[in-house]
């Protein structure tokens, strides 16, 4: 149940970005430092941050209504994330400060990857422990 939950969190969290990046991209992309030029600039940023994490909600929402997608949505969050990480860390090595919001973005994204970690790992033991016989 606490994996439903999480994810379910996750993934409204993911669905207010999607909205967020949809409806008001300028505040948005602004507030990453991001600029958009012009009507390809604008469509790269409604489909990627718009579309892409609209599709990662869905992604994170799916146990609500699949019972059997709690393991899948909860490594696609996993690894997501610790892509995610693995990137925006990179990115810090190689250019100067960012925007506020970006740290802030980053935060956010350590704290769902180490969420994940601890859950996955969680789960797995449980798992282990429920397909041993007893003694």
């Amino acid at each position: 149940m606490i994996v439903k939950v999480y994810l379910a969190t996750v993934g409204l969290l993911y669905l207010g970005l999607a909205v967020w990046c949809s409806l008001d991209p300028i505040a948005t992309s602004q507030a990453v430092g991001f600029q958009l030029s012009g009507p390809s600039g604008q469509s790269e940023f409604l489909t990627v941050y718009g579309g892409l994490e609209f599709g990662l909600a869905l992604i994170f929402l799916l146990p609500l209504v699949d019972r059997q997608a709690d393991r899948f949505s909860l490594l696609a969050c996993l690894l997501v994330h610790a892509c995610l990480v693995g990137f925006r860390t990179l990115s810090f090595v190689l250019f100067d400060a960012p925007a506020r919001m970006t740290y802030q973005l980053a935060f956010g994204e350590w704290v769902i990857l180490l969420s994940s970690i601890a859950l996955w790992l969680i789960t797995k033991r449980q798992r282990i422990s429920t397909t041993q016989p007893a003694e």
